[in-house]
């Protein structure tokens, strides 16, 4: 009996240890934010992109998504308080202060995608480019959703669990056609890691705003859907559109940072 008990104490700490899911945004609204990220580009670097955009993985016809890498979620309340001016900015000081499979590696894989688009432009290698320009804009999306900032990225500290589907999937699918996503051109970012932290905690600003329109479009409900949509996106609709503005201009800009970092090559 003890035994049993032991194993059943063992599973659960394996559970809670368990890196969190990493769903923040469907393939379609990935698809989305990279179509609108290459009219963010200047003439020469967005002909390139529009020229080949269906040889990159999340767009290409027919296919598959692709994989997408564990630990996309950097939740910020684990390292500090509000406004998490001391959250450190290095990997192995982050893992010296909290678990990093909970805390999540989504700064660090950009950081390190960013790297390859980097060495992909000088090299000149046309599917490098193409493939590290697609995750690049997977993990930059991922900035731009609040849920991924938060130990609380699917609501199950708060009993709305599923929160991360339907506000990543469900409500953009159910706002097709309404849903307003206008970028700002493309910029230079002059510190790609400071504006990376400086992003995920914009973000975090809109996490208890998310969770509580979720809150007020199920009061008085059984379910999540039909009307729980209608009002949901009467409380979040425009922020949804705003945050995909946002994570389309946000990819087109380390897109073409990488690319002035990479010594603006000709693209061909």
């Amino acid at each position: 009996m003890k035994l049993k008990n032991l194993g059943r104490i063992a599973l659960v700490a394996l559970v809670a240890l368990a890196p969190a899911s990493s769903f923040a945004w469907s393939d379609s609204v990935y698809r989305l934010v990279i179509r609108k990220a290459i009219d963010t580009l200047p003439k020469g670097q967005k002909k390139y992109f529009e020229d080949h955009k269906y040889e990159m993985p999340s767009l290409t016809p027919d296919e598959d998504a692709p994989a997408r890498p564990e630990g996309r979620r950097f939740a910020l309340e684990l390292l500090g308080a509000f406004p998490f001016k001391d959250v450190p900015q290095d990997e192995a000081a982050v893992s010296a202060r909290a678990d990093i499979r909970l805390v999540g590696r989504l700064p660090f894989l950009l950081l390190d995608a960013q790297k390859r688009l980097v060495a992909a432009f000088k090299e000149g290698d046309k599917e490098k480019i193409l493939r590290a320009a697609d995750d690049v804009a997977i993990l930059a999306a991922d900035l731009n959703n609040p849920l991924q900032m938060t130990e609380n990225f699917d609501g199950q500290k708060t009993d709305q669990a599923g929160i991360a589907k339907r506000f990543g999937a469900r409500l953009p699918e159910d706002m097709e056609g309404r849903l307003k996503v206008n970028p700002e051109a493309a910029r230079l970012l002059e510190n790609p890691r400071d504006y990376i932290f400086a992003t995920m905690v914009r973000s975090h600003i809109w996490v208890d705003n998310i969770l509580y329109a979720d809150s007020l479009a199920y009061r008085g409900r059984s379910s999540y859907a039909g009307a729980f949509f209608e009002a949901f996106e009467l409380r979040a609709g425009r922020l949804l559109g705003d945050l995909l503005s946002g994570a389309a201009a946000d990819v087109g800009s380390f897109w073409y940072t990488a690319w002035t970092e990479a010594g603006r090559p000709e693209l061909k």
